[in-house]
């Protein structure tokens, strides 16, 4: 193979490549919703902090809405130049403080958990929505799910029992109609504790959908549901 050959060679081996990084930053197969147990997160053995509103209420809080593959890999910081504005959302603020409430310490407002959310996962989104759209997507997909009330009707409530995985898991798929992924974390004396939901939402970021790929558990087959 001549020299002219290698150049045009490599040169289509770059194009390829550059092409492929561009569609990875920017495509993506389906969201997952990610629903925290705000009585786990603070039960273990870092420190959690209210918000400066307040403690929030006994109910799952928003996480993220995250852009991810079915291979389970996932995008992160799309666009370095699209950064979190809050005058964007000026109008879901009162909301977002209610059901997206940071528990990072030192206390806060909660801007600095949704800059890092929006930068991390919603600039990978940008193709489907916008600032505003990715946070009042989020807010009416959690309150959609409703899991406390899932979980309670079925008789789980959080009053730090035991309480078997599957029918955890039961009790949200009949709720929602798909099977959601579950994550355990640990409270300081080792128990493993229901901390965060995962369901899967369709490119759009509006509809539930059946998970393409769930992600890995660490749940013994009974758990605690911690009081708050």
């Amino acid at each position: 193979m001549g020299p002219k050959c290698w150049f045009i060679l490599t040169l289509l081996m770059f194009q390829g490549l550059f092409i492929s990084h561009s569609q990875a930053q920017e495509d993506f197969d389906f969201f997952y919703l990610v629903l925290q147990w705000p009585g786990a997160y603070c039960d273990t053995k870092r420190s959690c902090c209210y918000p400066t509103a307040g403690k929030p209420a006994a109910d799952f809080g928003i996480h993220g809405l995250w852009p991810n593959y079915k291979d389970g890999s996932y995008p992160s910081n799309c666009n370095p130049d699209s950064e979190f504005d809050k005058s964007q959302i000026t109008d879901l603020v009162s909301r977002l403080k209610k059901t997206w409430p940071t528990l990072a310490c030192p206390s806060n407002e909660g801007f600095k958990f949704w800059e890092h959310e929006w930068e991390k996962h919603g600039t990978c989104s940008e193709s489907v929505m916008d600032q505003h759209e990715y946070f009042e997507n989020s807010l009416k997909l959690r309150d959609r799910a409703n899991l406390l009330e899932a979980l309670t009707n079925s008789g789980i409530k959080p009053d730090d029992k035991f309480y078997d995985l599957e029918k955890i898991r039961e009790a949200i798929k009949d709720a929602i109609g798909f099977t959601p992924g579950i994550e355990c974390n640990k409270d300081p004396e080792r128990n493993s504790q229901l901390h965060q939901i995962y369901i899967c939402v369709d490119t759009s970021g509006t509809e539930f959908i059946e998970c393409p790929i769930l992600p890995r558990e660490r749940c013994p087959s009974r758990l605690q549901f911690a009081k708050f």
